[in-house]
């Protein structure tokens, strides 16, 4: 089993790149291209896996096939517009948003997950009372996270390399989120996999549930900014009720819901859809030697 992955490396956190460390831990055989080369990839893969990474510049020729997108940006207007576009001439779609999943045609639902080589880190004393590591965005993420720092200042809420998630989210006793879009992002994998509490937003619809995640089992979720204090406040207060839920939301992330499942699953689409024989072997999951 050979794949072509096909993505711009402009970035060290790029998805594709966590995709490429799946192959490697299921043993699967891939080279790398960047789109700009496309014309060039030789027609000798047994599957072409293009994964997005916001630009849409150049695609795959028509020679190339079995073919499948990995679309991350359909929840963007400009990026939509451009997938929309683009997934005709694949053979697979798969969407990291389950709402881009239901607006394209015969595309499935794939969404990210977390790495437990980059994610958890051996056990740290956990200091900070919340972390938030990324962009503050619009309003309200911006107006909860300054009202975040005013209440536990105890906290680390900022920029950090994506290698040090695993640190700050591993010495965080909550780890806080707000989807922009009430999507399912990166940021809620990357705390439960780490062992922090997740305290997040309230979606819309089953998402989580869809994944095998249960509130107050696994993460617990706000949907007005009183209600987000008054959960941290209880949680910060009560140890061993909020290790229980972050443990178990950490094990269920690291048993189901890593890139090299969501490779694995791709694979199985392309088995099934496409006449692919793709299923590697499973290999265990390789994580810290310490449990948080």
């Amino acid at each position: 089993m050979r794949i072509a992955l096909v993505f711009d490396k402009l970035r060290d956190d790029t998805i594709g790149i966590y995709f490429e460390r799946a192959c490697q831990a299921l043993g699967v055989g891939y080279e790398h291209f960047w789109t700009r080369d496309a014309n060039s990839i030789p027609a000798v893969y047994d599957l072409y896996l293009r994964i997005d990474h916001g630009d849409y510049q150049h695609d795959l020729p028509d020679r190339l096939h079995p073919r499948i997108f990995y679309a991350t940006d359909t929840h963007l207007p400009n990026s939509w517009r451009c997938i929309r576009q683009l997934a005709r001439h694949y053979d697979l779609i798969c969407c990291v948003h389950r709402d881009g999943a239901k607006r394209l045609p015969d595309s499935v639902w794939v969404p990210v997950a977390c790495d437990p080589a980059l994610h958890q880190v051996p056990s740290m004393p956990r200091h900070w009372d919340v972390a938030f590591v990324g962009t503050e965005g619009g309003v309200p993420r911006k107006f909860y996270l300054q009202a975040l720092r005013e209440r536990y200042p105890n906290s680390f809420i900022g920029h950090a390399p994506h290698t040090d998630l695993g640190r700050f989210y591993g010495q965080a006793k909550i780890g806080f989120n707000y989807s922009i879009r009430h999507d399912i992002n990166m940021r809620m994998f990357e705390i439960l996999c780490a062992g922090a509490l997740l305290v997040t937003n309230r979606l819309p619809h089953d998402n989580m549930e869809s994944l095998g995640f249960l509130e107050r089992i696994h993460y617990v979720t706000y949907q007005r900014p009183q209600e987000l204090f008054a959960l941290v406040d209880y949680y910060l207060s009560h140890d061993r009720e909020r290790g229980a839920i972050a443990q178990q939301g950490k094990a269920h992330a690291q048993r189901h819901h890593t890139y090299r499942h969501r490779l694995q699953q791709i694979l199985k689409l392309a088995e099934e859809r496409l006449g692919v024989r793709a299923i590697p072997t499973a290999k265990p999951e390789v994580a810290s030697p310490c449990a948080s």
